[in-house]
């Protein structure tokens, strides 16, 4: 006399059909793998959150390092002097810092290939922000100052036109381009900037300056978006 074949009562279970004395291990497994990524999710934005607190902190002890001279260098103008900043090394690594963070929390670490400085002030910090990120630092350059077959762009000054220039090598194709300079008032050497990266086929990501004149609508010309670390003067 035969028997029925024995068998546990889990072995025709299936993932897609569990048995019911027991989970659903693929409920468990997707459970998990919400959990780790709404944990990774928090643990950005909280880096991200930090980071702005570190930033505003920042920005205001080289605010306050700054000098004022009114009526320079014509009457009616606020100067606001940045030089103090690269004369103490406790602020100089400050500006340099502020800056990596808002690159590497905005777009993430890794994502710039070059930073291009202008003549000549974004010559100051430009190169150690580059070496921050792990860029190439490219700078652009007055008419006739650069050797080698160079692009050239020019733009409009009070008195006349003025032309920038970018060695033809200095950028390939497709790579990821910060500009950075000291102060942006009417946007045209910046622009201008920006129209090199674009002839030597590389992508602006973004135009950083350390402080703005917002009263002349400088980033209106400016193809990318704009980053200014230090308040703005307004008027």
């Amino acid at each position: 006399m035969s028997s029925a074949p024995s068998h546990s009562p889990d072995k025709d279970a299936t993932a897609s059909h569990p048995p019911a004395n027991k989970p659903d291990p693929t409920i468990n497994a997707d459970s998990h793998a919400s959990e780790g990524r709404l944990s990774a999710s928090h643990s950005s934005a909280a880096a991200q959150q930090s980071g702005a607190v570190e930033i505003s902190r920042l920005a205001a002890n080289l605010r306050s390092a700054l000098r004022q001279y009114p009526d320079f260098p014509s009457p009616g103008i606020l100067f606001e002097d940045i030089l103090p900043i690269f004369a103490n090394p406790k602020l100089h690594a400050d500006l340099i810092r502020a800056l990596e963070l808002h690159v590497v929390d905005t777009y993430g670490r890794g994502s710039i290939d070059v930073v291009v400085g202008l003549d000549a002030r974004g010559f100051l910090f430009g190169p150690s922000l580059a070496l921050r990120l792990d860029a190439a630092f490219v700078p652009v350059r007055k008419k006739g100052k650069m050797p080698g077959e160079c692009v050239t762009e020019g733009y409009e000054k009070e008195y006349g036109t003025d032309f920038f220039q970018m060695q033809k090598d200095a950028i390939k194709e497709g790579q990821r381009v910060l500009i950075v300079d000291d102060i942006i008032a009417t946007g045209g050497s910046a622009a201008a900037a920006g129209s090199l990266v674009t002839k030597l086929g590389g992508s602006l990501v973004e135009y950083i300056f350390m402080l703005e004149l917002d009263f002349l609508k400088g980033r209106d010309k400016l193809n990318a978006p704009v980053y200014t670390l230090l308040s703005s003067q307004e008027k």
